[in-house]
């Protein structure tokens, strides 16, 4: 199981990742919402917000979200880490039920271009 560290660095490091983002993934990651990542095995919720390319203002509270994020994730640690890494495609683990992706329909339409 991935630990909380493990996971932070994870969402830190797709933040770095929409940053050099270039093209239709660029337009895509300009968004500006709030955005929730409930990691189901360890019970912890990490929030923040995109804008301008970038994941920022990170929090991390145990949990389920405390608020409805604009944008909202649920996984396991292991899955956020092994997407961010490269091992795990979103839509295969989209398919199979392993990760869950809520957002309004204008937003699902242009991150499809991220995933």
């Amino acid at each position: 199981m991935a630990s909380t560290e493990e996971c932070r660095e994870a969402l830190e490091q797709f933040g770095r990742n929409l940053a050099g983002a270039q093209g239709d993934a660029a337009k895509a990651a300009a968004l500006d919402r709030s955005v929730s990542c409930h990691l189901t095995d360890l019970d912890l919720t990490f929030t923040g917000r995109l804008r301008g390319g970038r994941i920022t203002d990170i929090v991390e509270q145990p949990g389920p979200p405390a608020t409805k994020a604009d944008i909202r994730l649920t996984m396991a640690g292991d899955d956020l880490v092994a997407m961010v890494g490269g091992r795990l495609g979103f839509a295969s683990a989209w398919a199979s039920g392993r990760v869950r992706l809520e957002a309004g329909f204008r937003d699902l339409l242009r991150l499809r271009t991220l995933l």
